[in-house]
């Protein structure tokens, strides 16, 4: 690839990075948020639930923009909002103000994936493009990991809202540098020819393997949000840590286990192509089936360095993911219809997955912790204890989500051959 490919590669990585980091910066700095407005883990669920559940739908145009607009102008406007709106919670004076400025943040966020997937797929070779892509889903962890080691002290030092001005700042300097990238053609990285299709975006949904990963995108972001807004909670509850050592304890099993998983799948993923057609998929139910053990022994841990050590392993597991499935995604849909695809896949993805998630989560921890009170007031040991129970829901849906990968990689290839059929044809 050339170094301007290079470029646009790096710098749509920094954007996702932001887009993480924004987007876990209510996480890192929950626990002086929730004593503040006197929050219940219900109502700290919510705050992820309604910025999902937005983020979802007004994605699905926004994904059809992508394929028929400039990539990067919508991406410029994207980060000018959801860092504008992150700024905002300066202002919060209530619940319902934090609530505003998540749903803000949806809205901006919206834009990151259809547009910068699609944008990739046109810079990365198809032997290449699991790489390419698993590189550009490190702003996952590598994201979540900056806001939790950054956020959490920043907000023990001087409070959770300069917390907030502090993640929205690196837009200033990453609007630009969007600015002056030239956007490759639609297709330009293709053994064959671009379909210019004129379907509707929904004819996407024809395709049986869409279905199946569809289907793990729920499943992975209701694991992925549930971990992201309660595992600093979780570590400062039942380890009776301050706000800024749980944000570095999470930023540690998001740094390391996040980096070291996406790499992983990257790679995994251009090699086993290889070797079979519907190897990606396969690895992916490989790699997140054996995730879950790690996951419930993280949730059960009675110290804090083994319960670090076990939830590393366990959300490197899930961010194998990445790499190996949008690669796959890659392989099933045409150049003219990603933004489209990847658009339809992440409603569904935050609608029925992050939008659970978050809220499932924290009602089953309200419970648990009603039940350790044996009704009596709910004091903070027992809300360690009802966080501790919930989050065993985890390594269960990673099983679930390993056996949905799995009945993908049985449909995918009369998919990948359907698709290199019509491209050929239209050579």
């Amino acid at each position: 690839m050339s170094k301007s490919a290079g470029f646009a590669i790096l710098t749509l990585l920094l954007v996702n990075i932001l887009n993480f980091y924004d987007r876990n910066v209510a996480g890192a700095v929950v626990e002086p948020m929730r004593k503040e407005f006197h929050l219940n883990d219900f109502e700290i669920g919510l705050l992820t639930t309604a910025m999902t559940v937005l983020y979802a739908i007004i994605g699905v145009p926004l994904g059809r923009v992508a394929d028929l607009w400039s990539r990067r102008r919508l991406l410029t406007l994207g980060v000018t909002v959801w860092s504008a709106l992150t700024a905002f919670t300066w202002f919060a004076a209530n619940y319902s103000m934090v609530l505003v400025s998540r749903l803000g943040v949806g809205v901006g966020e919206a834009t990151c994936a259809p547009a910068a997937t699609s944008w990739l797929g046109d810079l990365a070779p198809v032997n290449r493009r699991a790489r390419v892509l698993g590189l550009f889903m490190l702003g996952v962890p590598v994201g979540g990991a900056l806001s939790y080691f950054f956020s959490g002290p920043v907000a023990h030092a001087y409070g959770w809202r300069v917390a907030m001005i502090v993640a929205a700042a690196p837009a200033l300097l990453l609007i630009p540098a969007l600015l002056i990238l030239n956007e490759p053609a639609r297709g330009a990285s293709e053994d064959h020819a671009a379909l210019a299709s004129t379907a509707s975006m929904w004819s996407v949904l024809k395709i049986p393997t869409l279905w199946w990963i569809i289907a793990s995108g729920a499943l992975v972001n209701f694991n992925m949000y549930s971990i992201g807004t309660f595992m600093p909670a979780m570590f400062g509850r039942i380890f009776q840590l301050d706000v800024g050592t749980a944000g570095i304890d999470t930023g540690t099993v998001y740094m390391i286990g996040g980096v070291a998983g996406g790499l992983l799948g990257g790679f995994a993923g251009d090699h086993v192509i290889r070797r079979r057609k519907n190897g990606r998929l396969w690895a992916a139910a490989i790699f997140t089936l054996l995730g879950a053990p790690f996951a419930f022994l993280g949730a059960s841990a009675a110290a804090l360095l083994p319960a670090v050590v076990y939830w590393t392993v366990a959300y490197g597991s899930l961010n194998t993911y990445y790499g190996l499935v949008y690669s796959s995604i890659q392989d099933i849909v045409g150049p003219t219809q990603r933004g489209a695809a990847m658009a339809l896949y992440f409603m569904a993805m935050y609608l029925l997955g992050a939008s659970f998630g978050s809220v499932i989560t924290g009602g089953l921890s309200d419970h648990f912790a009603r039940a350790a009170a044996a009704g009596g007031p709910i004091t903070e040991a027992a809300r360690a204890s009802g966080l501790q129970q919930a989050m065993l829901v985890i390594p269960i849906i990673n099983i679930g989500l390993a056996f949905v990968l799995y009945m993908g990689s049985r449909t995918i290839l009369r998919d990948m051959d359907r698709r290199q059929l019509a491209g050929a044809a239209a050579a």
